[in-house]
């Protein structure tokens, strides 16, 4: 909905481009508004943008005026209208957090809830692969963890199902790996809310987690016991550098290797408070190589398929800060592809320019 900057407040969701005189973004669309950025739209006199109607906390958007038209009869239209996928996201998001809250209180995990949270990302995400690797544009610094949470499960659940899991097994995954953090609820609220760096004794208590979370689960009877193993192995990593018991290779369960992908990929690409938000396709050519030996090679590569089913004809920003427009995805080097800059129509394989790389995906 298009609403005039004055009605514009921190935590909006960009739709559509902020495009300046020039014709080059200002700000690009599905970015959420923080204060600098608000000050930013003012400085370039923007008078009026396009927003969704749900802010990055999950709360619905409801400014005093809106200028396209639109009705305001929120309460018919909202019962007709589909969610977009943004907006259960968010929603989800938001949900997990009253859960989370919960077990901070001592309550016990009720799985049937996080179904019910989870499940219907997953079936949107099949409609449209493209929103998985869009998932990093939502994270905030305030509801992080319950944000990360839920993209974990929706990220598991894509990777199951792209190695040719049966759909019993895919719903374990997605439930284990939402739930994988769920031990973070025992941790004290100075070092969930801390802004510095943590202290090596509080990173240790950090380290803790998977064991919290297992505890929490432990005997609950909807999630089968490899969901269970998985949600206390997903720090683990193939070449035992991982936590809490430092398992190698096949100690591993394989839905801690698909999980502890799906984690390290959606963290490396949020943005978080001591580190920017990366793209997916860098994220992933560095989990192949600066991080190689880590993490389950099948399951980077379930990923990188997704990629490459959506990318063709996308447009990107390059490292170089030039726009351009991907024509060609190598199926043996998916994050490197052939793309065209758009100012000059000058084609650039990026497999054999290894000074630069996508930064940036332009959301259709």
């Amino acid at each position: 909905m298009r609403v005039h900057i004055k009605e514009v407040q921190e935590g909006c969701i960009l739709s559509e481009d902020v495009m300046g005189s020039s014709g080059r973004a200002i700000v690009q669309k599905k970015t959420v508004l923080t204060s600098e950025l608000l000050e930013v739209l003012k400085a370039f006199l923007v008078p009026e943008i396009e927003v969704e109607k749900t802010l990055s906390s999950g709360h619905p958007f409801i400014p005093n005026e809106i200028l396209d038209g639109e009705e305001v009869r929120r309460e018919e239209n909202e019962e007709q209208r589909e969610l977009t996928f943004t907006e259960l996201f968010l929603q989800a998001s938001r949900s997990f957090k009253k859960e989370f809250r919960s077990w901070q209180a001592g309550l016990p995990v009720d799985v049937t809830k996080i179904r019910s949270i989870i499940f219907p990302l997953i079936e949107k995400i099949e409609q449209n692969q493209a929103d998985l690797f869009q998932l990093h544009h939502f994270s905030t610094e305030e509801d992080y963890l319950y944000q990360h949470a839920v993209a974990v499960g929706i990220i598991s659940s894509f990777i199951s199902k792209k190695l040719g899991f049966n759909k019993g097994e895919i719903v374990q995954v997605a439930l284990a790996g939402t739930l994988s953090d769920c031990g973070m609820a025992k941790l004290s609220e100075g070092i969930l809310n801390k802004r510095t760096p943590l202290t090596q004794e509080e990173y240790q208590e950090v380290k803790n987690h998977p064991t919290y979370s297992y505890r929490l689960i432990q005997s609950t009877p909807f999630i089968r016991e490899a969901g269970k193993i998985a949600i206390f192995q997903h720090h683990e990593r193939l070449d035992g550098s991982g936590y809490p018991l430092g398992e190698k290779g096949q100690k591993i369960h394989q839905y801690a290797k698909i999980i502890g992908v799906a984690d390290t990929f959606h963290a490396m690409t949020s943005q978080r408070l001591y580190r920017k938000k990366q793209s997916p396709f860098k994220v992933l050519e560095m989990m192949l190589q600066d991080l190689f030996g880590q993490f389950d090679i099948a399951s980077i590569r379930a990923l990188q398929v997704g990629i490459m089913n959506i990318s063709i004809g996308s447009l990107v920003k390059l490292s170089s800060g030039q726009e351009a427009e991907i024509l060609y995805i190598d199926e043996n080097s998916p994050t490197r592809p052939l793309v065209k800059v758009l100012s000059t129509d000058e084609i650039i394989h990026l497999q054999r320019n290894r000074m630069l790389f996508i930064d940036e995906v332009k959301i259709p």
